[in-house]
């Protein structure tokens, strides 16, 4: 595990600690590094938490991924929380989930 995962594992934890949030943990896309976070339903993400999120180099997979202007992060809903995906623009492009020979 490299420096970057386990301080992102370590922020991940911290942000369950935020009285809305039900989980949060890394993932990959093809390429990417996401944190991921979970929503209680009905609530909203806290303006702190995209704060800190962005202190560390995660964007709203939305305004990375997207002409769009609005910086969105919520990608649907799974089981009773709305999921929010970030990017880790750091490291973005340099995980390979796959390997095509």
């Amino acid at each position: 595990m490299t420096d970057r995962q386990a301080d992102l594992r370590t922020l991940a934890g911290e942000l369950t600690d935020y009285e809305p949030i039900t989980d949060a943990f890394l993932a990959k896309s093809f390429t990417d590094q996401l944190l991921i976070v979970d929503v209680r339903d009905g609530a909203s993400l806290p303006a702190a938490v995209i704060d800190k999120l962005a202190d560390h180099d995660l964007l709203p997979a939305e305004s990375v991924y997207s002409d769009d202007e609005t910086p969105h992060s919520a990608v649907g809903n799974v089981g009773d929380a709305t999921r929010h995906h970030f990017v880790d623009v750091r490291t973005r492009g340099s995980h390979r989930s796959y390997v095509v020979e």
